[in-house]
């Protein structure tokens, strides 16, 4: 029993010293996000959709990207935007890009995995991206997709959807202009508090749950899971069950990269590692969200095209990291720092941690209560 209640006390110590090693990153990079919302309207978005060309797939890319990070307001999004006229492949495109192309997510990954993984997650989902259109050009039926609308039409509920469609973006005047008016700090401060509301259960998650593996399962059981003892197999594994462990671990938006760099240093491969955090849009409750927002068969439609998108993407990018002598030699992912103690990370950590108390003073100062109710 003792043994047990230790055990348990070292995974959280672990979880929280995660949290303290990214806890500006994620500051920075939610205070980026709610910068760029606050300047691009969600009301001009589904106007940018309306085809599946090139062009408006490059369109839908930049706009996620402009986006927030949390996967279940991404996906409320897109199927907002789909309503209002926007291409379904386009729509989709933009909830890839939302979770997969975004400041923050590149930062913690630099932080935790190093700028290999976070090179490899920007150049492999535009590659995701385009085997994801090639399989809809192949398999979406017009009637599929007219069958969609009318279950979006319902206007079942999933989550996050208030903050979804929340739009204070200031699109008069220079760029400079409108992040420095009173209206775009008021954005910012609500965008910057209404991104952190949503995400925070997925990262707390991730962290408990990446503590806890690190903790408690030997790395003899995720080596031999992983078939590091085969590598030419393993290559290939990793991309396979990278997306299977995301779906079960239930774990979304920035929260899963704590767990990737678990995964990692137990031994999954570079392309898993990859797959894995591709895969936070094919978590078990987004699966159920979209069965509420487009039917039970695109549900599963979205399921075996995402998976398959993301595995291939991730195997492909893994080839081509290893052979520029990219992929790292070493497993040994900075998870957390031995202890807390006065460096840069404390600086950063407080530094950022005043601008957010700044920025949440002027969200309830200026209609944020009733900003919370509406999610």
């Amino acid at each position: 029993m003792t043994e047990m209640v230790s055990s348990i006390g070292h995974a959280l110590w672990m979880a929280f010293l995660m949290l303290w090693e990214i806890l500006w990153a994620l500051n920075l990079g939610f205070l980026l996000s709610a910068i760029v919302q606050a300047v691009v309207s969600k009301a001009e978005m589904s106007s940018l959709l309306p085809d599946d060309s090139p062009k408006t797939l490059a369109k839908a890319c930049a706009l996620g990207a402009a986006s927030s990070s949390c996967s279940y307001a991404a996906v409320a999004l897109a199927r907002s935007l789909f309503l209002k006229g926007a291409n379904f492949t386009a729509a989709m495109v933009f909830e890839l890009a939302s979770t997969n192309l975004v400041a923050e997510l590149a930062i913690i990954m630099v932080i935790l995995l190093g700028w290999q993984f976070a090179v490899a997650e920007f150049v492999g989902a535009p590659v995701m991206v385009v085997i994801l259109v090639a399989l809809f050009r192949l398999f979406l039926k017009p009637a599929m997709v007219e069958k969609a609308r009318a279950q979006a039409e319902r206007g079942l509920h999933g989550k996050m959807e208030g903050h979804a469609e929340m739009d204070m973006a200031v699109t008069e005047g220079p760029i400079l202009n409108r992040i420095l008016s009173d209206r775009g700090k008021t954005a910012i401060s609500h965008y910057f508090v209404m991104d952190w509301l949503s995400v925070w259960k997925d990262v707390a998650g991730g962290l408990l749950i990446a503590g806890a593996l690190a903790v408690l399962v030997p790395t003899s059981f995720w080596r031999s899971f992983f078939l590091s003892s085969h590598p030419e197999f393993s290559k290939f594994w990793g991309p396979i069950v990278g997306p299977f462990i995301a779906i079960i671990s239930f774990v979304c938006s920035v929260g899963n990269v704590p767990l990737a760099a678990v995964l990692w240093n137990s031994g999954i491969s570079f392309g898993g590692v990859i797959a894995f955090i591709f895969a936070d849009l094919i978590v078990l409750p987004v699966l159920d969200i979209y069965r509420k927002y487009y039917s039970l068969k695109m549900a599963a439609f979205l399921l075996g095209t995402f998976y398959v998108s993301m595995a291939l993407a991730a195997l492909g990018i893994d080839f081509l990291f290893r052979a520029a002598g990219l992929v790292p030699a070493e497993r040994k992912a900075e998870i957390v720092e031995a202890s807390i103690t006065f460096n840069y990370t404390t600086i950063l950590n407080v530094v950022f941690l005043v601008i957010a108390g700044l920025l949440v003073r002027r969200f309830f100062k200026t209609g944020g209560r009733e900003m919370m109710r509406m999610m």
